[in-house]
């Protein structure tokens, strides 16, 4: 019994990416920026230590969950996650 594994396109992947950039950017700045009073009428404005959160948050979250969760959020939705 074989098992064929069909890698998916690559305009999916980069969509994929793309979505889980923005997410995880929207997501975390606005939660940093709730924490840390950096919420504004337009949306949120990080600057020093809590920027730096917030790009810490993002690598974790795509190398955390694409190394031990099984694909990231997008990767998930899609059906581009690593086999």
């Amino acid at each position: 019994m074989t098992t064929e594994t069909r890698q998916a396109p690559a305009w999916m992947v980069v969509m994929a990416f793309l979505l889980d950039l923005i997410t995880s950017f929207a997501v975390f700045g606005y939660l940093i920026a709730a924490l840390t009073g950096g919420l504004t009428e337009g949306g949120f404005d990080l600057t020093g230590a809590p920027a730096l959160a917030l790009f810490a948050l993002m690598i974790a979250y795509f190398v955390g969950l694409g190394r031990y969760g099984g694909g990231t959020l997008w990767q998930w939705v899609l059906g581009t996650r690593p086999r």
